[in-house]
């Protein structure tokens, strides 16, 4: 899964970043420790330009009876997010873009579970494939989620977890982001395993699993016991 994550440049870098003319988002501040529930940036298309809004991890399907539901719809399988009722709709027409610039996953090791920092070698920002939808209460109100996709893992997260987040490659952000793309079997072949070489990962400190937490220091690489078999 993908539970964590960082997104640590500011507003005008990723506005740069993802072709943003104008953002209605009013402040943004580096975020060491994003975590569900949170309003997060995303990415859509409006089928002429990007645009950049926050909408809540965990997404809330539009028939859903209790946006509850959203705490257990942080991630959807890359495998069955086509077919699932609780995605397949998003899946074909409601996509976006997560920015992060790293993910945080946890080992487990004979001395209980070491969080790990994974990034990419060149620390530049990425974007993880993900899901939007909006909700109408009731009484009218309206609530905007999303949630990020995940796959197998690749040779540098493997050791570390079973699942890791969809990163796409540049060159196809912008066909993600195509609403009039429809086609399963295309979509379907974008949501792979990044690159291993192109990522590392490093050990953080326990600090990072208080979400109160959320500041430079969780990103601090730690010295470890090398017995852990860290490495």
């Amino acid at each position: 899964m993908c539970g964590r994550y960082t997104i640590t440049i500011t507003l005008d870098e990723l506005m740069v970043r993802y072709m943003i003319d104008e953002t209605m988002v009013p402040f943004h501040r580096p975020k060491y420790n994003v975590a569900p529930s949170q309003q997060v940036l995303a990415i859509i298309s409006d089928g002429t330009r990007n645009r950049m809004g926050e909408l809540k991890w965990g997404l809330v399907p539009a028939w859903a009876d209790d946006p509850k539901v959203g705490f257990s719809m942080i991630n959807a399988r890359a495998e069955t997010a086509a077919t699932k009722p609780a995605f397949k709709e998003p899946f074909l027409r409601k996509r976006c873009l997560l920015p992060a610039d790293s993910f945080y996953e946890w080992k487990v090791t004979s001395q209980g579970k070491q969080p790990m920092r994974i990034v990419k070698k060149d620390r530049s920002v990425f974007s993880m494939a993900g899901l939007y939808e909006i909700w109408i209460s009731p009484s009218g109100e309206k609530l905007s989620s999303c949630t990020i996709l995940t796959t197998r893992p690749n040779e540098v997260v493997a050791p570390i977890h079973d699942r890791m987040p969809v990163i796409l490659q540049p060159e196809q952000e912008s066909l993600w982001l195509d609403r009039q793309l429809q086609n399963v079997a295309i979509l379907s072949s974008m949501l792979q395993p990044y690159p291993s070489e192109l990522l590392e990962a490093y050990p953080v400190g326990n600090a990072v699993g208080n979400v109160r937490n959320d500041d430079p220091s969780l990103v601090i690489r730690q010295q470890v016991d090398e017995q852990l078999g860290l490495w």
